[in-house]
């Protein structure tokens, strides 16, 4: 079984019925994934704060939801996460490539990769880094949690976890 499917799989066995993304090089294997199931609703979205309303409205709606999305977009979502996403207490499970790190072969992304932490640390949002692929056999026990306390909680992916930059 594929990373990617791993990762769907465990989504639908926690009853999350809808998804949006934000294009992502590293992540395109499970936004492939999504695409080819008929057990859950994806939706692409333009921005990440606007796929965090689409969450929030989905779960509104009754639909358990997640976001998958970019590390270099958090500096936008800080208002929607801390005024409707926390305000609401609405659980949303965020899986996020972590772009910035060693190796990384774009310079721009860097920046933002020094202040993700703590800005995720600074909202209090309960966030776990993974590093090997055989940390997501963490990612079933995270979405019950993030469901089971209410809140929103970032899963980090950085590219060793997706197999590396190539050959970069």
């Amino acid at each position: 079984m594929t990373i990617d499917t791993r990762i769907v799989n465990d989504l639908i066995a926690n009853e999350i019925g809808f998804v949006t993304t934000v294009p992502c090089k590293q992540l395109a294997g499970v936004i492939a994934e999504l695409d080819r199931r008929d057990d859950i609703l994806h939706v692409p979205s333009n921005k990440e704060d606007e796929g965090m309303g689409l969450c929030a409205g989905a779960w509104m709606g009754g639909k358990r939801s997640a976001i998958i999305m970019q590390n270099t977009a958090i500096g936008v979502t800080i208002n929607t996460l801390a005024t409707l996403i926390q305000y609401y207490r609405m659980p949303l499970p965020m899986l996020i490539s972590y772009r910035g790190e060693l190796r990384e072969p774009v310079a721009c992304q860097v920046e933002m990769a020094v202040h993700t932490k703590a800005l995720l640390a600074q909202l209090h949002i309960p966030t776990y880094h993974f590093h090997r692929q055989s940390d997501v056999d963490e990612f079933d026990a995270i979405l019950k949690y993030t469901f089971m306390c209410n809140k929103p909680v970032a899963i980090l992916t950085d590219a060793t976890f997706w197999g590396g930059y190539g050959d970069q």
